[in-house]
């Protein structure tokens, strides 16, 4: 993919976000191939070959779910016999059972799901969750001990254990059977469980490869409801709807067997049975919509006549269909914007048996009580990461700005920022600054704790290995972890950390990245594209909501809402006909007023009001007109030599049909032609005989930055 960025400043002194853009190659044929398969169109189809669909098998597993063959879980987890034969025995002994759960919202909603799953097996059963503020993450030997003083006979842990070597040894020495459940990444030295179910332990091609914690839960729960012969429908639904929360606010990837039961379980949301989850949605404002959308009928909605033309200053208007209800469902950013924040919030900021008691009671009123909580503590949480985020950026400028091109990562480190909500920070921080984030604060004064955050290039967790001998603990992955250390190390964990990052980050790695699927005009955002585009559905980790890209628009409206928020209308004329979109930026304050003509990268969305659904766009990206950054100054060189890795070529800009375009010999004679703009170039001796390539592989990418630079034209130019 090409990388595209633009300047932070634009030619009207406006401040633009600092970006970077990388288009997908845009395989025509391809797409075009794929339509008698699909039914779709080929921009959709298109949509389908960014995401790896491209073979006719492919696209039927991805578009009809009930294609997906799923293997029996029995089948694919070694353990799950053995876990099923103790949870099986424990039950009919009337042995006591005990549930060791986490304080995301993931570990929560696997607590509640095996709570009501044993409950409803007749199971004796009670939980814990460690203390966020004061033990940290996993079961530990405290609690370890407590079970047993109870008269505990089973311990299941749900979305930790894998690395509770320690804490399960004692289990066993105290005579404890211990069933380790969990998704993390496999330790050197596995626990000795008398059973582990972890997806990392299973074949890569497995379909449960990529379930949470709250997968393995659901797995485990609905395999021994049927072994029982007791997989009534009222309990499998409940089941359903937890994995469904739990998987989309753990930010799972949303394929495979996730995909196929998540589709199921936003179905079934709107119409759940449990309280718990009626007090949230209802608390939250969610409403659940029409899968798809009736027919527009003759109505034309928002025509206007002016100076002659017709402006359409609505045309995204969407009139259902009465006549032809469409089952209802909530949509991935429901639970990842709504629901699932109120639960994380209060396993960040408080007591997780409030949302434990939610997610299990059958009282409507202790439901709704405990919902207000959830309210209320997210709204305080809204508030200290709002006040934790100004901090930080204040810091940032001041101290950090400066030298970040030297140093390509912040580690920012404050006494008074609650550990709960920094972590959600780092993510804003990496929104806003394109590099990698550490952020801490103290506990006490010899103490640090932290959350950090990653950019694509660059491996969270392999960063804090790097660091391992100044750090206390520390875990993680790819994208994000968490470490304590002495405040003693803190310089040398700043200098470790900015060697590590300069030995995998180059300077152009330092925007935020903005993966851009397609290019389409305003007026092809109407009833038929948006449905079509719902076959993704639903989107998430690894299977994103598509961005789209609209070249040179004009900004005709725009304002401040909220505290921090840009809403504005953009046009686009075509054919003498002008055609009007609404569109949000979240937290684009900073960038207001926005330039009058720019092109843009943004995801659809579907706004309700007064039975009338509109498509809307959410701003992702910003830029100036892509022709602006294509022309190629008139002191420019047409042709010059340059020399790169020791080995010397010739570059020139050439005008080439309706773009120019840049052409770099090699010594070889071999030609690469790029046209300004696009993601494809042509490499060969000759035109007719040339290959395509992907110019934003490194080879290519930074042999054009090298011929750009040797013409005195800026990166931004391509």
């Amino acid at each position: 993919m090409l990388d595209r960025s633009i300047p932070k400043l634009s030619r009207l002194g406006q401040k633009l976000p600092s970006q970077r853009w990388q288009i997908y190659p845009q395989k025509n044929d391809l797409a075009q191939k794929l339509v008698p398969i699909t039914n779709l169109s080929p921009l959709i189809n298109q949509l389908l070959i960014n995401r790896g669909i491209e073979t006719p098998e492919q696209a039927k597993a991805f578009l009809d779910l009930e294609y997906l063959a799923l293997p029996s879980p029995i089948d694919d987890f070694p353990d799950l016999a053995i876990s099923l034969e103790l949870l099986q025995e424990a039950i009919a002994s009337q042995e006591k059972i005990a549930i060791c759960g986490d304080y995301d919202a993931d570990g929560m909603t696997s607590t509640a799901l095996l709570l009501r799953s044993l409950r409803w097996l007749g199971a004796r059963v009670d939980y814990a969750i460690p203390s966020r503020m004061h033990e940290g993450y996993g079961i530990n030997k405290r609690i370890i001990e407590e079970f047993h003083s109870e008269g505990v006979s089973l311990v299941l842990t749900v979305d930790n254990g894998i690395s509770a070597f320690e804490p399960v040894a004692r289990a066993r020495e105290l005579g404890l059977k211990v069933i380790v459940t969990d998704h993390h990444d496999i330790p050197q030295q596995l626990p000795p469980a008398h059973a582990i179910l972890n997806p990392k332990l299973i074949d890569e091609s497995s379909p449960y490869r990529g379930v949470a914690g709250v997968g393995v839960a659901y797995i485990l729960a609905v395999s021994l409801a049927h072994q029982l012969g007791k997989a009534q429908s009222s309990i499998l639904d409940a089941l359903l709807e937890l994995f469904t929360l739990g998987t989309i606010a753990d930010l799972a990837p949303l394929t495979g067997v996730n995909r196929h039961w998540v589709k199921n379980g936003l179905q079934q949301l709107p119409k759940s049975k449990l309280a718990g989850v009626q007090a949230l949605i209802q608390m939250s404002g969610v409403q659940a919509r029409g899968q798809g959308i009736g027919d527009r009928g003759d109505k034309r909605a928002g025509v206007q006549r002016s100076r002659g033309a017709e402006v359409i200053t609505n045309p995204q208007s969407l009139i259902a269909n009465p006549q032809s209800p469409k089952p209802k469902s909530l949509k991935p950013e429901d639970i990842g914007f709504r629901l699932g924040p109120r639960i994380n919030a209060v396993g960040r900021l408080a007591d997780p048996e409030i949302v434990i008691e939610l997610l299990t009671t059958d009282d409507m009123g202790i439901a709704l009580e405990r919902a207000m909580q959830c309210e209320d503590i997210n709204r305080r949480r809204q508030e200290m990461c709002e006040q934790i985020e100004k901090e930080a950026i204040a810091i940032v400028e001041a101290e950090f700005l400066a030298s970040l091109s030297e140093d390509r990562v912040l580690a920012i480190v404050q006494p008074e920022w609650h550990h709960g909500v920094i972590g959600i920070v780092a993510s804003r921080l990496v929104e806003r600054y394109g590099a990698p984030v550490f952020i801490g604060t103290y506990e006490g004064e010899e103490h640090i704790r932290g959350s950090a955050r990653g950019i694509p290039e660059f491996h969270v967790f392999e960063a804090l290995d790097y660091c391992r001998d100044l750090l206390g603990k520390f875990g993680g992955h790819k994208a994000a972890g968490g470490f304590s250390l002495a405040a003693e190390n803190l310089d040398d964990l700043q200098s470790r950390l900015s060697e590590f990052a300069n030995n995998c980050l180059e300077q152009r790695h330092l925007k935020p990245l903005v993966k851009i699927d397609t290019q389409v005009n305003l007026n092809q955002i109407e009833r038929h594209f948006y449905q079509q585009m719902n076959v993704l559905e639903p989107c998430g980790i690894d299977n994103p909501d598509p961005i789209l890209w609209t070249p040179n628009v004009r900004v005709v409206e725009q304002e401040i809402v909220g505290k921090s928020h840009v809403k504005l209308t953009v046009s686009q004329t075509i054919n003498n006909q002008q055609y009007r979109i609404k569109a949000i930026a979240w937290r684009w304050r900073d960038y207001f007023p926005l330039p009058s003509q720019v092109d843009i990268a943004y995801k659809l969305r579907e706004n309700e009001f007064n039975g009338q659904i509109n498509i809307e766009l959410e701003l992702i990206g910003i830029r100036l007109p892509s022709q602006n950054q294509h022309s190629v100054a008139q002191t420019t060189p047409a042709r010059t030599s340059f020399e790169y890795n020791e080995r010397y070529y010739d570059c020139g800009i050439y005008e080439n049909s309706t773009l120019p375009e840049l052409r770099i010999m090699y010594p070889e004679k071999i030609i690469l032609a790029v046209p300004l703009g696009q993601s494809i170039g042509l490499l060969g001796t000759n035109r007719q005989e040339a290959r395509e390539v992907d110019i934003s592989q490194p080879q290519y990418a930074c042999l054009i930055q090298a011929a750009f630079h040797a013409l005195s034209v800026e990166r931004t130019s391509y």
